[in-house]
């Protein structure tokens, strides 16, 4: 028969040291999400409001006229290309490179009661925000009671 102690028990830490574990296990390159795994380019938020779906994508850097924003069916898809920076004076290489370069593509499939044809962009301080209305069948509406 075996001996259990529970001297030591704390099912918090246990949790949480389970947690960094799948975390480290996630972030491994054997491992790979896709699109939607951690390094995903630009990082996006998306928030929908009564009226209103937002995305915001995390997009520093880039040249207004390499931008673009497409639209098919329910799918928006973003892409560009993130340029080297000019440096001035004689560069002979990296110490350390984080910052990835070229050219990116991002698509996002959306709800069918957003309307993609009314979506409009802008793009502000290194964040792209795009704006897609709701069709007007799927707004909230307010219902009158009629009394007799």
């Amino acid at each position: 028969m075996a001996l259990l102690r529970f001297d030591n028990f704390d099912p918090v830490s246990r949790l949480l040291t389970l947690q960094s574990e799948l975390d480290r296990a996630l972030r491994s390159p054997e491992f790979n999400l896709g699109l939607s795994g951690p390094g995903a380019y630009p990082p996006i938020n998306i928030f929908e409001s009564d009226d209103t779906l937002m995305l915001i994508a995390e997009a520093p850097g880039l040249e207004l006229t390499d931008l673009k924003i497409s639209s098919a069916g329910r799918t928006v898809t973003i892409s560009s290309a993130r340029r080297p920076l000019k440096m001035a004076g004689d560069t002979h290489g990296y110490h350390r490179r984080e910052r990835a370069q070229g050219e990116f593509t991002r698509s996002m499939h959306l709800p069918e009661q957003f309307d993609l044809a009314r979506a409009e962009a802008k793009y502000e301080k290194g964040m792209l925000i795009v704006c897609v209305p709701k069709r007007e069948e799927a707004k909230p509406r307010q219902i009158n009671v009629q009394s007799n």
